[in-house]
């Protein structure tokens, strides 16, 4: 690439000329944000370094860096926080300063307002010097502020309605519903890659219902960061990864918005009992989240081994082996309390193909449906080795 230096009178050194080379790299972009890396003149005196203010941070993906690239977070996170100019940095990597620059976005789904960054190179004939950093924003200030606001009421109504005296799994379970029912997945919608998308327009794509699932967790006191990979097909998704009792779990709160597909009943099946949530990605284990997700973060990532807080585990729906009395008491329950559908998910793919030859080969599944029309619906995921029946 083509490098231009220009000569600055009145600042000659021993060791020669100090020289600023500036460039302008092509644009940049990724799922996730969109990096523009320019040149700008350099003054004949330099500026004095900034002086920032650190506060603590207990981001996750902070957590594992090494500490050179900690300070690195801390000066990147600062300046866009405080929204400074020209910070100098302590590295002049700029492969490092991409990736500690993701990782700060990572952490923080309440830094919104950022879509890339510039930076300045120094150098002193060949040698490189110093960089410094300058965040690029989508909105001026008094925007951020009113969008800030909104996003403020959103997280007021929304969290006032959560039980007193939550646990860490109902917070997560309560935010994931909440959620699902108050977005809609569209991929125009606007700021999708941000929180706005989803507290403002109240429609995103997935990595706008991870940053709105990590904020609102966050909000509740609840650990969690946001996590990218793929699914099946290679397409790029964003997930989040979150701490309850002191265990790693996964939540794809894009994935738990779908309705099930009713199979087997009549056409005209009531709408209304079709399911909105999807219950498979509520704090699932990363052999079941490798059913259907591929990792690809930019830090690495625990190995989620606890079932506990497992939706199934907690509400009582998973089988460890096939067993008549649970299934029973289920379907009674659920009657009871009113539900349009249940679903029962089991440990394995052996103790799935016992339930799936009992309920639905032999039909034992009508011991247990009030269907007086002899018509059942119901779904089966193979892959999740789960089965919903609507009641």
């Amino acid at each position: 690439m083509k490098k231009t230096g220009l000569l600055l009178t009145g600042m000659l050194v021993v060791t020669g000329c100090l020289t600023y080379a500036w460039r302008t790299l092509p644009r940049q972009e990724s799922d996730l944000y969109v990096q523009e890396d320019v040149g700008a003149r350099q003054e004949e005196q330099e500026s004095a370094e900034q002086v920032v203010r650190r506060e603590r941070e207990e981001g996750y993906a902070y957590s594992m860096l090494p500490v050179e690239e900690q300070e690195l977070y801390m000066e990147i996170r600062d300046a866009l926080t405080q929204f400074q100019e020209d910070v100098k940095l302590s590295s002049c990597d700029k492969e490092q300063i991409s990736h500690v620059f993701q990782c700060v976005l990572n952490d923080h789904p309440e830094i919104f307002y950022v879509e890339g960054y510039t930076y300045t190179e120094y150098t002193l004939g060949d040698i490189l010097r110093k960089i410094t950093f300058t965040g690029s924003y989508r909105y001026d200030q008094a925007e951020i502020a009113e969008k800030q606001r909104q996003i403020d009421n959103y997280v007021n109504r929304c969290l006032s309605g959560m039980p007193a005296g939550a646990d860490d799994y109902t917070k997560v379970k309560y935010i994931y519903e909440y959620l699902i029912h108050h977005t809609e997945y569209d991929a125009a919608a606007e700021d999708n890659q941000n929180i706005c998308s989803v507290f403002i327009e109240g429609r995103s794509v997935c990595q706008g219902y991870a940053k709105a699932t990590q904020y609102l967790l966050n909000q509740a006191g609840v650990p969690a960061t946001l996590v990218l990979g793929r699914v099946v097909g290679g397409e790029g998704h964003a997930w989040n990864l979150v701490q309850v009792e002191g265990q790693y779990y996964y939540v794809d709160t894009t994935w738990g918005d779908a309705s099930y597909q009713a199979v087997g009943g009549a056409e005209s099946y009531p709408g209304e009992k079709i399911p909105t949530i999807n219950y498979d990605y509520l704090c699932v284990s990363t052999e079941q989240l490798n059913l259907t997700h591929t990792l690809d973060n930019v830090v690495e990532l625990p190995e989620c081994t606890s079932m506990a807080a497992n939706y199934y585990v907690r509400e009582g729906f998973y089988f460890t082996e096939w067993n008549e009395e649970q299934v029973e008491r289920i379907f009674r329950e659920e009657y009871e309390k009113g539900s349009a559908y249940v679903t029962l998910k089991c440990m394995s793919a052996d103790v799935y193909r016992q339930m799936e030859d009992a309920l639905i080969t032999r039909q034992e599944v009508f011991r247990y449906l009030n269907c007086p029309e002899g018509v059942v619906s119901y779904s089966d995921n193979e892959e999740q080795f789960s089965m919903s029946f609507w009641l």
